[in-house]
């Protein structure tokens, strides 16, 4: 027969009333009709399959607007779903006499029903043979006493769902069962209402309502196409179950307990049922792109190499400025003057250049006028993460990330990660796929030692989606999870397993909670506008956190504290309405390669015992402040690139330790780094994160220091002293660094260029701060200054170009060591009344202004110094008073003698000098080694600040 003599659309419409036998036959007749039938698809095998009373919607309950891949397919599984039970039963038995049985006999159907043959569901069970089919025709049938399954059979409601109701406890005893298309409700003397201890059950398109489904491991089941309302599904060792495209409704405790380890005595549809599983896909999710996020992913990576600057303070163009950056000799401008405050301090008011306005190169000069030339490196860490946030931020530009940040996908990551895709390919224990759990207490409970693996589920208005505890191990890809009354999973007590590519959203509770040893791994997941916080760790939990979206929660996007110690890298946190990563009550964890953005209160905020490790993240456009370390916060905070975020770039409060070394600091609204002595108030946490919040599980306050182990950490070595150290702190709205503190203090190595106003601010200082070997260069006020009552010792540092003086003391204990001030445009140290101050062994220049100047009573030993001549005579020193208290002593004044003279630092060369003073610890990452620092980068940075405050502090 061929096809060719009528249209296509006219033999679809003539096969459309074929019924499956005739079908079947026609495929055979030759390929041509075998792929005529198979066009069918959409027309008649649709039908046959939204038709068959004993089949359901195959993207049912989750998606049944959507339709399958194909209806030819949905509906041969639905048609072999009443063959395979028997089918596997017989070819692995091993009996001679049972198979020739087979063979002799064939299957009986027995109806039950008024007017039937048989009158109730025991007498038709009684009256039946192995594999029997037995019929319940409409009606209820209440069965009196507990029903035992000596025999397997196949029990089927006949007609639409719901027009059989059985109420009935029954107790399989036999291999294999199959329940299709029936009602269940418990009977009036137990609340059980299936139960097998060895035997397999496959129930199909069927209702349970208030009652218990016990499986005792080695006992297996499959569930298909059914709901459960208010129904416990309990599984107990079981070695592999199947549960799928089910419904879960109105659970008073949880709707699906998987406990004990699997059992190694396994029944034979085991192999089955582990058949079936691999031969169906795994739910990865595909390549996708975050719609909630807009970037722009080019990079615009910039090239850091070492090089070494000529500078030149006076005279000819600086080499490495650009030859616009200064006017034609003669030329003057307006604004060029420099205005002096009430203290002493000069503020320039010249414009703008292209090195950011901050060199004096372009000074009107005289070509006739000698030319001081400097010679040094300017120092500072490399950029970790790509370097392409060195530029001044563009305002109301989208946010560029370069490519090196772009997340990977779940497929990419197991790829990676051998161990994370043994997890996701691992079937053990019980598989629960495209279910629906709604509107009760709990989804699914995984307990002592138990195995459970859930793909492409919904869960929704529970109180949890999903506990594991006590050492058991859960698989969950590509779940929703949304609406939860408390946390969506929860894990404690050495729960763990893979958490990979869900949709978690909307709870009130967290996202994830790890606790009490648990240690999972969670991966490529999207947690996000959570009531509370994405992920919390305490109470000794682990877990390594890779590769999420962490956003818009409400409070801190990852939580740590009470002795929490994951692994957090390579996440996206950004826009939370509290701080994007909080590590507080003892809390640990190595945090590192994240991108932590716009969230509303510090990026990373530390307190109260935290110690974390917090190294190579992206920290930037922050509403608030990058990193606050808080009353007691300590930890090592290392190799970061901070940037564009409004406040402050480091906030520290007192009693924190921290150690801040190899960061990028770089175009922050205040300060670069701001050392504060006011302390937190005991209720004054980020985004609500106060003593008042109870992280115990049944609402109970948990002492959890007893329970906490003490670990040494290798990551972490004891600091005794806050110290701040080899980092570049460039282009910030107010000063580079701010320090208000009554603890000890170390500023050591570190790059402070071009920032808003002073390189160093000290306005409190009673125990010492030492500053030592840093470079403070470029910035738009003074380089340096030290407030009264301060205890300060300023030794082998390198104080350049900057707009005001070099140095400004009205501290009672000050040191100033082997500096080098040079080329500033006011004096080069500026000592103002009631300030105690030794001067020994620097090399002192000023651009037009004093080397050292002396206002009022000064007291000061000023000795050994070099002091070179400025642009007139009158530039190396000045005393306003007749100050008996100054002692000048074995200085050297170095004037101009003719024109040829070229001054240079040689004997020693130009200061800072770090090739003995880089720490060990700091050296030792040879990602994050400290080389030097290029060009100078143009910025302007607007005004707005600065209250001696932190945005954070302020608002609360």
């Amino acid at each position: 027969m061929e096809t060719g003599g009528l249209p296509l659309e006219l033999w679809r419409v003539i096969l459309a009333y074929l019924h499956l036998p005739d079908l079947g036959r026609c495929s055979l007749v030759c390929r041509a009709w075998y792929e005529l039938i198979l066009s069918l698809d959409s027309t008649r095998w649709r039908q046959l399959c939204l038709g068959c009373t004993e089949c359901r919607h195959p993207n049912w309950p989750n998606q049944p607007d959507v339709e399958p891949e194909s209806w030819r397919e949905a509906f041969k599984q639905h048609y072999l779903a009443s063959k395979t039970w028997t089918k596997n039963a017989l070819d692995l038995e091993s009996s001679i006499c049972f198979s020739l049985f087979r063979r002799k006999r064939e299957r009986r159907t027995l109806s039950v029903g008024p007017g039937r043959e048989f009158d109730s569901l025991g007498s038709a069970l009684a009256m039946a043979s192995l594999y029997d089919r037995i019929v319940l025709f409409p009606g209820v049938y209440e069965e009196q006493g507990e029903i035992i399954l000596k025999v397997p059979v196949e029990i089927v409601g006949q007609g639409k769902l719901g027009e059989v109701a059985l109420l009935a406890s029954i107790d399989q005893h036999c291999s294999t069962t199959r329940v299709c298309n029936l009602v269940f409700m418990p009977a009036w003397f137990s609340p059980i209402m299936y139960k097998t201890t060895s035997g397999h059950i496959q129930f199909d398109n069927c209702n349970f309502e208030n009652g218990h489904i016990q499986v005792h491991g080695p006992g297996t089941c499959q569930v298909k196409f059914c709901t459960f309302k208010n129904t416990h599904v309990f599984l107990h060792n079981v070695p592999l179950c199947m549960l799928e495209n089910c419904e879960f409704v109105g659970s008073e405790n949880n709707s699906v307990t998987v406990e004990g380890h699997p059992s190694a005595d396994k029944n034979w549809a085991y192999k089955y049922l582990l058949g079936l599983i691999k031969s169906s896909p795994i739910l990865l999710p595909a390549e996708h792109h975050d719609f909630l996020m807009s970037l722009d992913l080019e990079s615009r990576d910039q090239a850091w190499s070492p090089r070494t600057c000529d500078i030149v303070i006076e005279g000819s163009q600086s080499p490495t400025s650009p030859a616009s950056s200064s006017p034609k000799p003669g030329s003057k401008t307006g604004s060029q003057e420099a205005e002096v405050g009430s203290d002493g301090e000069r503020v320039a008011q010249t414009p703008e250049s292209s090195d950011g306005g901050l060199s004096p190169s372009g000074e009107d000069e005289d070509d006739e006028q000698l030319t001081y030339r400097l010679s040094y490196q300017v120092q500072g860490p490399r950029p970790v993460l790509g370097g392409s946030f060195l530029g001044p931020p563009l305002p109301g530009a989208s946010i560029q990330l370069p490519s090196c940040l772009v997340l990977n996908s779940l497929h990419q990551e197991l790829q990676k990660d051998k161990e994370a895709m043994a997890l996701a390919s691992s079937v053990q224990g019980c598989l629960i796929r495209k279910c629906l759990f709604r509107d009760g207490k709990g989804g699914v409970f995984v307990c002592s030692y138990g195995r459970a693996k859930m793909e492409g589920n919904i869960f929704r208005n529970l109180t949890y989606a999903v506990r594991c505890i006590h050492n058991s191990k859960i698989v969950m890809l590509r779940n929703d999870i949304y609406r939860c009354r408390a946390s969506g999973i929860f894990l404690r007590l050495e729960g763990g397993g893979l958490i990979a590519g869900n949709n978690i959203y909307h709870n009130a509770e967290a996202g994830v909670d790890i606790r009490k040893k648990s240690n999972p791994l969670i991966l490529c997941n999207q947690i996000h506008h959570g009531l509370r916080s994405g992920i919390v760790v305490l109470g000794n939990g682990k877990g390594v956190i890779r590769n999420n979206q962490i956003f818009s929660n409400k409070e801190a996007g990852i939580y740590i504290l009470y002795h929490g110690n994951p692994i957090v890298s390579g996440n996206h946190i950004f826009k939370g309405r509290a701080a994007g990563i909080a590590v507080n009550e003892n809390g640990k964890g190595l945090i590192t390669e994240n991108v932590i953005r716009e969230n509303q209160w510090g990026g990373v905020d530390i307190r109260r015992g935290g110690v974390p490790v917090l190294r190579s993240n992206l920290i930037c456009f922050g509403y608030s402040d990058g990193v606050v370390v808080g009353d007691e916060g300590k930890g090592l905070i290392e190799g970061n690139t901070i940037y564009a975020n409004k406040g402050c770039g480091v906030w520290m409060m007192s009693s924190s330790l921290p150690h801040v070394t190899s960061n990028h600091v770089s175009y922050n609204g205040l300060y670069g780094v701001a050392v504060f002595s006011q302390k937190d108030g005991s209720g004054e946490f980020p985004g609500g994160h106060g003593a008042q919040e109870n992280f115990s599980e049944d609402g109970d306050a948990i002492l959890w220091e007893t329970e906490l182990e003490k670990e040494d950490d290798p990551l972490r070595r004891p600091v005794t002293v806050a110290l701040v150290e080899s980092n570049s702190i460039n282009h910030n709205g107010a000063s580079g660094l701010f320090v208000q503190s009554s603890e000890a203090l170390q500023v050591i190595t570190n790059v402070i260029h071009a920032n808003g106003d002073r390189g160093i601010t000290i306005v409190q200082s009673s125990q010492l701060t030492r500053v030592a070997n840093n470079s403070i260069s470029c910035n738009r006020q003074s380089g340096v200054k030290v407030e009264a009552q301060c205890k300060v010792e300023l030794r082998g540092n390198g104080i350049y170009d900057n707009r005001g003086h070099g140095i400004i003391t009205k501290g009672d204990s000050t040191s100033v060591v082997e500096n080098d001030i040079i080329g500033n445009r006011g004096s080069g140290l500026q000592l103002l009344p009631r300030s105690d101050t030794k001067v020994l062994k620097n090399r002192i220049h000023s651009f037009r202004a004093y080397g050292i100047a002396v206002r009022g009573r000064a007291k000061a030993l000023v000795q050994e110094n070099i002091i070179f001549q400025g642009k007139t005579n009158k530039t190396i020193f000045q005393q306003v008073t007749n100050n008996r208290e100054c002692i000048m002593q074995n200085n050297k004044f170095l004037v101009f003698k003719k024109k040829s003279d070229t001054w240079r630092l040689v004997n020693p060369p130009a200061r800072p000098h770090l090739e003995n003073s880089l720490r060990g610890s700091s050296a030792a990452h040879s990602g994050h080694k400290v080389t030097a620092m290029a060009t100078r980068i143009t910025a302007r940075v607007e005004g707005g600040y600065h209250s001696n405050r932190s945005i954070f502090c302020t608002i609360l």
